[in-house]
């Protein structure tokens, strides 16, 4: 009868001392990613301080690491530093917040109109009818990269002779980044290709690291394809172009572009941020998609790293063309035949000739 006992009382004796074991585990990892995410939080506000306080850039980042560095060593314990450190975070987003997008600064001559249209309603209830003006869609004409004549036009769209949307893919040196463009494609009209980017200033340059804070405002350019793709294929230095033909249904390329038309219109009338991590060419296009079709994707990192969104979409069966991937891609590669192409009319016609997926 004693023996239970004695092993009862060695089990509760083990549990004692697993339970603190393990209590102490857990508040030491809580205590670890609550240091690591201050540190991380403090890099932002420095950061932010340094891009975007104009004038003041320096002593702003500066006078923000001496405060939070002096509370960690110049005071007894960790919490004048966490204090200082949690205080001055707040700060600097409540006022990196304040910062407006603005319409009106000195924009390069190919970015200094945003695109607008009007469409006419087929009944009382405000429902898109089918015929789409589009102002200032772009239409360049390049001499060089940097040499051009730029030229915006008005066009017209029949959103019933809508017949699918195509992707364009640009990459520019890592195989993991590319530039998505896309092409909505009609019986009666030329492509209309949509390309979300920065929109620059004169001498401004795009900087990756930049683009995660208010440097840019955002732009949809609405374009002809002889535009933003032979810009990428005949002008650009080292930028690798593909072609992938969807397998989007005339309904659904419908509501994708109405959608991107009321981002498009937004734009026109109030400027926003771009946003390098949650408003950028990759993720703007997931969220048109996924407003006009009601379905939102599974996360996947390949939706992260734009560069391989095309593998994901093969998965995914939202690519034509009846080859595997890798053969898939070779063939949809556009720089020759748009460099043949040129200045052609029929550019657009020559770029798909004999490609996966399209008649």
């Amino acid at each position: 009868m004693k023996m239970p006992r004695r092993g009862l009382a060695a089990s509760s004796g083990r549990q004692g001392r697993l339970v603190p074991g393990l209590t102490r585990l857990v508040f030491g990892l809580a205590e670890a990613l609550f240091w690591l995410v201050l540190a991380m939080a403090n890099l932002w506000a420095v950061a932010a301080l340094y891009i975007d306080l104009p004038g003041w850039n320096l002593v702003g980042a500066g006078l923000y690491v001496a405060i939070v560095l002096s509370a960690f060593f110049l005071t007894p314990g960790l919490r004048p530093g966490a204090m200082a450190g949690t205080v001055g975070f707040v700060v600097v987003l409540a006022w990196w917040l304040t910062l407006m997008p603005s319409d009106v600064r000195q924009w390069q001559a190919d970015v200094d109109r945003t695109a607008w249209a009007e469409t006419a309603s087929s009944n009382g209830n405000g429902d898109v009818g089918n015929i789409v003006t589009i102002h200032n869609v772009r239409n360049v004409d390049y001499r060089s990269e940097t040499d051009y004549t730029p030229r915006w036009e008005t066009r017209q769209y029949d959103l019933s002779k809508l017949q699918g949307i195509d992707l364009f893919l640009t990459y520019w040196g890592s195989p993991w980044i590319a530039h998505p463009i896309l092409s909505f494609q009609f019986a009666d009209a030329p492509p209309l290709a949509i390309s979300v980017e920065t929109r620059k200033e004169v001498g401004e340059s795009y900087s990756a690291i930049r683009g995660f804070f208010r440097q840019y405002e955002l732009i949809y350019i609405l374009a002809d394809e002889r535009d933003v793709i032979r810009l990428r294929t005949n002008y650009r230095k080292d930028e690798e172009v593909f072609l992938y033909r969807t397998t989007l249904t005339p309904e659904t390329a419908r509501a994708v572009l109405i959608d991107y038309l009321r981002a498009v219109n937004a734009l026109h009338q109030q400027p926003a941020f771009y946003n390098a991590l949650t408003s950028n060419c990759t993720t703007n296009i997931r969220i048109h998609t996924a407003a006009a079709t009601g379905q939102h994707p599974r996360w996947n990192w390949r939706l992260l790293l734009s560069g391989k969104v095309d593998e994901y979409l093969y998965e995914q069966g939202r690519l034509a063309g009846n080859f595997p991937f890798d053969e898939l891609k070779r063939r949809v590669h556009i720089n020759y035949a748009a460099r043949m192409a040129d200045q052609s009319p029929d550019f657009s016609a020559l770029i798909r000739a004999s490609r996966p997926g399209f008649p």
